[in-house]
């Protein structure tokens, strides 16, 4: 049994090196004072000052940015309008074929999903005039198309485990569906709303390949332009660009964390 227990910490260890060694490799070359990424030159921030007058990146970060705010805000009310029909209605028909389609985008591959996303905006512009080209709109709509199937998954599994006997409370109280929603039901699921509007940020802020195919040449993502820079060779700047990118997921990570585990001892408390 000791043993096995040792050996199962060696493989969780290495593991764990085989993840994030090249994360921490990426953010210590990102204060490398030489151009080549690969060799160190010593300890410098000039990337970093170099990455923040660089037009084209903090542009592509701030449509970035935006898409994925609204993105994952539209994804999470989708997600939480297919969840309450799927947990909360128990029987009706075409049930089966709704749960297929929210949770579809899982599986799909990407390159469909794109394609397939492409072809219906060029024959809804064809047929009704809209959307008008292709841009910031277009990148939305694709990015919380998939973005409220992860959002319904997490939101799901929080309501299957809520107690229904505190909704039923309120209601004998004399409080409406709406009031029972907004005062009861919502701040019991925050915690999976939050985890499911971080978890479709961080897909859309993450995407390339469905974004080059909804995208126009006025709406670059910051992946796309981080893929049209490394395929020209890596550069000590897009190092930065990485590391920050890298802070403010882990910052999201801790605050969603927090908020989970604040939810949790609150709910234990009453």
């Amino acid at each position: 049994m000791h043993k096995t227990s040792t050996f199962l910490k060696i493989m969780g260890l290495l593991g764990f090196v085989f993840l994030y060694a090249p994360i921490v490799s990426l953010v210590v070359f990102s204060f490398n004072e030489s151009k080549l990424v690969t060799v160190w030159g010593g300890f410098s921030t000039k990337w970093y000052g170099e990455l923040f007058r660089d037009p084209q990146i903090l542009e592509a970060a701030w449509v970035s940015l935006k898409i994925a705010f609204l993105s994952a805000t539209i994804a999470v009310i989708i997600g939480t309008i297919g969840s309450f029909v799927l947990i909360r209605f128990k029987r009706f028909r075409s049930k089966a074929i709704l749960s297929m389609m929210i949770t579809a985008p899982l599986v799909m591959p990407e390159v469909i999903i794109g394609l397939s996303l492409l072809l219906l905006f060029v024959a809804m512009e064809g047929l009704v005039g809209w959307p008008s080209g292709r841009g910031m709109l277009t990148i939305i709509i694709a990015h919380s198309t998939f973005g409220a199937a992860y959002a319904a998954v997490v939101i799901q599994s929080r309501l299957v485990d809520m107690d229904l006997s505190i909704e039923e409370a309120a209601q004998d109280l004399g409080a409406k569906p709406v009031r029972v929603f907004f005062d009861v039901t919502l701040p019991v699921i925050a915690p999976a709303l939050l985890s499911g509007w971080l978890l479709a940020f961080t897909l859309s802020l993450d995407d390339l390949v469905i974004a080059s195919f909804v995208s126009g040449p006025g709406a670059s993502t910051l992946p796309m332009v981080i893929f049209s820079k490394v395929r020209l060779g890596v550069s000590p700047d897009v190092n930065a660009l990485a590391t920050i990118i890298i802070g403010l997921v882990s910052l999201g990570i801790i605050i969603a964390a927090l908020q989970i585990s604040r939810s949790k001892k609150h709910g234990d408390h009453h």
